[in-house]
C-alpha cells in the first residue's frame, strides 16, 4: 500500500465532514487497507480507528462535542440513517450527527471485518444496522 494508513484514516474523516466521500466509499477504501473498523464518540467529538496489529489513531472531528439527548430513539437513528443511505437532497454528514445525537445516540462502531455498525445509546440501548451485500466484502 503506498498510502501511509494513518494518512488514509484522516482522509476518510476529512471526506466524511467534507461530504466528499460518502460512506461506502470509505468502507471500501478502510476495507482494501486492511483496517478492523473504527468508532465514533459523539461526547468526547473523536473518531478511533482500528488496525488488525492492535495500531489505533485517534482522530478529533470538525463537528465538536455534541449535547447528546438522554434517551435512545432507535426509529429516529433509523430514519437519519435512510437519508443518508438515501443520499436525500440536502443531506451532509453533520447533519447525520445531529440527528444522531438529537435521537440519543452517543456514538456507533464500525466494524469493517463483522460488515456492521453499531450504534448506541446512555444506557446502552442499540441499533444494529448491516452492509448491504453488494458492499465490499473482508474476506
Amino acid at each position: 500500500m503506498s498510502t501511509n494508513w494513518q494518512d488514509l484514516a484522516r482522509k476518510t474523516l476529512e471526506g466524511a465532514e467534507g461530504d466528499t466521500m460518502t460512506f461506502p466509499e470509505s468502507v471500501r477504501l478502510l476495507t482494501e487497507a486492511g483496517f478492523d473498523g473504527y468508532a465514533v464518540d459523539f461526547r468526547r467529538a473523536i473518531r478511533i480507528y482500528y488496525r488488525p496489529d492492535g495500531e489505533t489513531l485517534e482522530l478529533a472531528t470538525a463537528w465538536g462535542i455534541e449535547k447528546v439527548a438522554e434517551h435512545f430513539d432507535s426509529e429516529a437513528v433509523k430514519g437519519a440513517l435512510r437519508e443518508a443511505q438515501m443520499q436525500v437532497p440536502g443531506y451532509t454528514y453533520k447533519g447525520f450527527c445531529a440527528k444522531a445525537t438529537a435521537a440519543g445516540c452517543v456514538g456507533y462502531v464500525v466494524s469493517l471485518i463483522g460488515r456492521r455498525v453499531l450504534y448506541y445509546g446512555r444506557t446502552c440501548e442499540t441499533h444494529t444496522e448491516y452492509f448491504p451485500g453488494t458492499w465490499p466484502s473482508t474476506s
